[in-house]
C-alpha cells in the first residue's frame, strides 16, 4: 500500500455532484485521512509523502458494478465455455476479468453466482494481494430450481429443506450475499420462461430469513412482474433486472408494487449491458424500446438504482463500465445521480456504505482519477489516470 498526497483540480466529496476545487485526498495504510481545500490537505500532510498532481483531471470514488458473473467468459456461448473448462483454467480467467474491471476505475464488485466457490477464491487471493483486482463480494451458489436459471453453478433445490441446507452452505464457505433465481432466464437453455417464477413467496421468505439469520443481503433475479412481487413481500435486499415482464410477452408495470419497493428501501440493480445499444439491433428497436421504457418508467418513479453490467453474459464484456452507465444516461437521469448509482447508492445498496462509496475521512482508499469532469460528460471516466484499490495503485 502506498502513502500518497493525490491532488487535481477537483474531487468529488459527495452525493450530488459536491465536489471541492483544486481539491486533495490523502492516503496513508489504505485508507483515506484526509480530503478537501488543496491547501487545508496539504496542512495534514506527513512531511516528505509521496505527491501526484493530476492537474485538470476529477478525482472521485473508486466505481461499483453490482452484477457481475467473474466465472463467464461473456462469449457467444459463456455456458458452454464455463463448462468445458475445468476449475483452475476458469480461476485464471476469472482473475484476469477482474484485472480488466479494475483497470477501468472499478474497485468493487458483486460477483452474483459463480461455480465450486472460484470467486470466494479469487476474493481472497485479491485481498491479499497476490493478484490485482478489485474487492469481491461473492454470492458463491446461486439457489435455483431443479433445471432453473443457471443450474450449471450446481445451487438446484426442492423443498423447504434443501433451501436452508444450501443457504447454509454458502454461509459457511464465507459468501458475502445470497442470490435467488425467483423467475427463469434469457441464458439458460431449456429453462423456466424468463417471466415464470421458480420458488413461492414463502420459499423466497425462507432464504431471506436463512440469510438473515447470517447477517446477510439477499439479490434476487426477477423478471417477472410474479417474481418481483414474491420478492418485496419476502423481504429482499436487491431486485436483479426488474424488468416487469408478464406471460403474454408484454409488461405488467404497477406503480402500487414500486411504492412497496420504495418503502422497503430494496435497490434495484438493472444490470444493464454495456453492449445495450446493440441489442435493440438483434431484437428490433420496437421490443427493446418496451424494455427500456419500463427503465426508464421506474427511474422516473424514484426507484432506488444502482449500476450493473451482468459482466459476462453474452456480450457483456468487462472493460465497458461505462457504456453501461450511459444507458441510464439514456433513460434520462442527470450525469451526478448516475456517478451516486455506482459510488455511494451501489456501496449503501451492498451493505458496505460505511467503507467505501465516498472520498471521506476513514474510507477504505478506492480512488479513481480521470482526465477532464465526468459532471459535464460522462466519457471522462474512460480517461482513467489513476485506480487505486484498498490504497494499492493499479499498474495495467
Amino acid at each position: 500500500m502506498s502513502d500518497v498526497l493525490i491532488t487535481a483540480a477537483r474531487v468529488l466529496t459527495g452525493p450530488g455532484g459536491q465536489h471541492v476545487e483544486d481539491g486533495a485526498v490523502l492516503v496513508r495504510a489504505g485508507t483515506i485521512t484526509a480530503v478537501g481545500p488543496r491547501s487545508a490537505v496539504e496542512a495534514v500532510a506527513p512531511d516528505g509523502v509521496a505527491r501526484q498532481d493530476f492537474g485538470d483531471a476529477t478525482v472521485l470514488p473508486g466505481l461499483i458494478d453490482c452484477h457481475t458473473h467473474l466465472a463467464f467468459d461473456a462469449s457467444s456461448d459463456p455456458v458452454t465455455a464455463l463448462q468445458d473448462t475445468d476449475d483452475e483454467a476458469l480461476l485464471n480467467g476469472m482473475a484476469e476479468r477482474a484485472r480488466q474491471l479494475l483497470g477501468t476505475g472499478v474497485t468493487t464488485v458483486r460477483d452474483l453466482g459463480d461455480r465450486n466457490g472460484l470467486a470466494l477464491r479469487l476474493r481472497d487471493t485479491i485481498a491479499e494481494g497476490a493478484v490485482p483486482g478489485p474487492r469481491i463480494l461473492s454470492a458463491a451458489t446461486p439457489v435455483t430450481s431443479p433445471g432453473g436459471h443457471c443450474w450449471f453453478f450446481g445451487g438446484e433445490v426442492e423443498g423447504a429443506d434443501a433451501i436452508r441446507a444450501l443457504v447454509r452452505r454458502n454461509v459457511e464457505a464465507g459468501a458475502d450475499v445470497i442470490k435467488v433465481m425467483a423467475t427463469g432466464g434469457g441464458l439458460t437453455r431449456g429453462g423456466p420462461a424468463i417471466w415464470q417464477n421458480q420458488f413461492s413467496q414463502d420459499e423466497l421468505r425462507l432464504v431471506v430469513e436463512e440469510a438473515r439469520r447470517a447477517g446477510l443481503p439477499v439479490a434476487v433475479h426477477a423478471h417477472g412482474t410474479a417474481g418481483i412481487e414474491a420478492a418485496v413481500a419476502a423481504g429482499v435486499s436487491t431486485i436483479e433486472h426488474c424488468t416487469w415482464m408478464a406471460e403474454d410477452g408484454g409488461f405488467d408495470l404497477r406503480e402500487e408494487l414500486v411504492d412497496k419497493i420504495k418503502a422497503a428501501g430494496i435497490h434495484v440493480c438493472t444490470a444493464t449491458s454495456p453492449n445495450w445499444r446493440a441489442f435493440a439491433d438483434r431484437v428490433g428497436h420496437e421490443r427493446a424500446e418496451q424494455l427500456f421504457t419500463s427503465m426508464r418508467w421506474m427511474a422516473k418513479l424514484g426507484v432506488p438504482m444502482v449500476a450493473g453490467t451482468d459482466a459476462g453474459v453474452t456480450r457483456a464484456v468487462f472493460d465497458k463500465f461505462v457504456n453501461s452507465l450511459e444507458f441510464y444516461q439514456y433513460l434520462g437521469i442527470p450525469l451526478a445521480k448516475i456517478i451516486d448509482m455506482a459510488t455511494v447508492d451501489a456501496a449503501r445498496a451492498l451493505g458496505i456504505g460505511s467503507e467505501t462509496g465516498r472520498l471521506a475521512e476513514g474510507y477504505r482508499a478506492d480512488v479513481l482519477v480521470v482526465d477532464g469532469n465526468p459532471l459535464d460528460d460522462l466519457d471522462a471516466l474512460r480517461r482513467v489516470s489513476l485506480v487505486m484499490a484498498g490504497g494499492r495503485p493499479f499498474r495495467s
